[in-house]
């Protein structure tokens, strides 16, 4: 398969690029993966509740706000990279249901091989596409559904249509929330439009993220919460405000300004999402 090994880094062809797996030089046990030099993911294999990556750490939080501390969940994972969700869940509600769509098998036997996670029956990894998953999965069976799912940087057209997001809503119980990682950049066109779409089926919405990023000033990553119920703005405005790197939640009347004007999305219509502005990720080789 073309591997090659500098110090402990891991190099590998896999069905959707080239993925790397680079230990962290600060912190020992950890890893980030990167597929065609763009970051995907960043693993603490001796503590799983490191969250790395600040849009991570804000999914996060939002998994720990919906439910009581503790309680298991029902998860469906959208893309899988190198698990750093999915762990997460595992050791912060035990005894949770996961299963997490992968479309690339040969990432998964890399990061299988080379990053493996605890076993856990409850846990399991399929080689699948998202929407066909979905398609297939009765109603009213998970929690949670959290798409963070990329292709060369960019989120697939398929996942970002008011059809993808009627099936999300039918799979998820009537208290369950959709977490989801949008990256976009000015003028936040692809963001705007998934929050009209995604709100004309899942109405309770907030979207946390970067000022910067919010305001369309610089390219960045979003995490929307959407479901059928009230979401824990105020917990998740605590969370953000705190951070490593503080965010901000945008909810209620300023979100409908956020969306206001933007068109629902539809198969028929339907593009990825903007890719990266060239060179934005160099520095993080």
């Amino acid at each position: 398969m073309g591997r090659k090994r500098a110090a402990d880094r891991v190099v590998e062809q896999v069905d959707t690029g080239q993925a790397e797996l680079v230990p962290d030089p600060d912190r020992a046990g950890s890893w980030t993966l990167l597929l065609d030099g763009a970051p995907q993911s960043h693993v603490d294999l001796t503590d799983p509740t490191h969250l790395e990556f600040e849009y991570v750490r804000r999914l996060a939080a939002a998994l720990d706000l919906i439910a009581p501390a503790g309680e298991p969940l029902r998860v469906l994972h959208l893309g899988g990279g190198a698990l750093t969700l999915p762990r997460y869940v595992s050791a912060t509600r035990p005894g949770s249901t996961q299963r997490v769509s992968e479309v690339d098998g040969a990432l998964v036997e890399l990061v299988r091989r080379v990053l493996p996670w605890p076993s856990d029956t409850r846990l399991r990894v399929r080689v699948e596409d998202a929407r066909a998953v979905l398609t297939s999965t009765r109603d009213a069976s998970y929690d949670v559904v959290v798409a963070d799912v990329f292709a060369g940087a960019r989120t697939p057209a398929h996942l970002t249509s008011v059809e993808y997001a009627a099936e999300v809503a039918r799979v998820l119980r009537p208290s369950g929330w959709y977490l989801a990682n949008l990256a976009d950049g000015p003028p936040l066109r692809h963001a705007r439009a998934q929050v009209a779409t995604v709100r004309s089926v899942l109405p309770q919405a907030c979207l946390v993220g970067d000022a910067a990023v919010l305001r369309g000033r610089r390219y960045g990553n979003l995490v929307l919460v959407a479901g059928r119920v009230t979401p824990p703005v105020p917990e998740l405005t605590r969370r953000a405000a705190g951070d490593w790197f503080p965010g901000r939640v945008v909810a209620g009347d300023d979100l409908d300004r956020f969306a206001g004007g933007s068109q629902i999305v539809r198969d028929a219509d339907a593009t990825g999402s903007d890719p990266p502005p060239p060179g934005l990720f160099s520095v993080r080789r």
